[in-house]
């Protein structure tokens, strides 16, 4: 009997003209690159309303972006979705994104935050540091290997 493989969308966010800030698009794409199987990749300078209603036509949502201090090469954690009463329609916490999926579309996915540390983000440039490089290839090995896996729901808080 075959088991059904859960859906994964990779939200990665961030502005990609501010050097290490691009950690989270640059992880879409690398891991849209790969073509896993039940993968769906999406990059932006920002989360949106609209990324609820893709959030919700999956089983898991992973939401990547560049973190400013924090565990290296990257941190992973569960996150629970957010009551949402009010919203600015500029920019959203990941929370907010996963409970407007539920309080809009009836969803029940899943969302985990991944904070690929990075060092520089002052500056103008389409560039990653060499740190910052060097956690984003430790990120995507990581996805990799949850998504061969199939199964996401009992991740939790995962250490790199």
């Amino acid at each position: 009997m075959n088991e059904r493989r859960e859906t994964l969308l990779l939200l990665g966010y961030g502005n990609p003209g501010r050097l290490d800030d691009g950690l989270g698009p640059a992880l879409a794409a690398q891991v849209e690159s790969l073509a896993l199987p039940g993968v769906a990749v999406q990059a932006d300078y920002q989360l949106c309303l609209e990324d609820s209603e893709a959030a919700a036509r999956h089983d898991v949502v992973i939401f990547a972006d560049a973190a400013t201090s924090g565990a290296e090469p990257f941190s992973f954690q569960r996150i629970e979705p957010a009551s949402c009463l009010g919203f600015s329609t500029h920019a959203l916490q990941p929370e907010a994104v996963l409970g407007f999926a539920h309080q809009l579309f009836g969803a029940r996915t899943d969302g985990y935050t991944l904070g690929i540390r990075g060092y520089a983000f002052n500056g103008y440039g389409e560039s990653l540091t060499d740190q910052g490089r060097a956690n984003l290839t430790a990120a995507v090995a990581f996805v990799r290997r949850v998504c061969g896996q199939g199964n996401f729901r009992d991740l939790g808080e995962v250490e790199p």
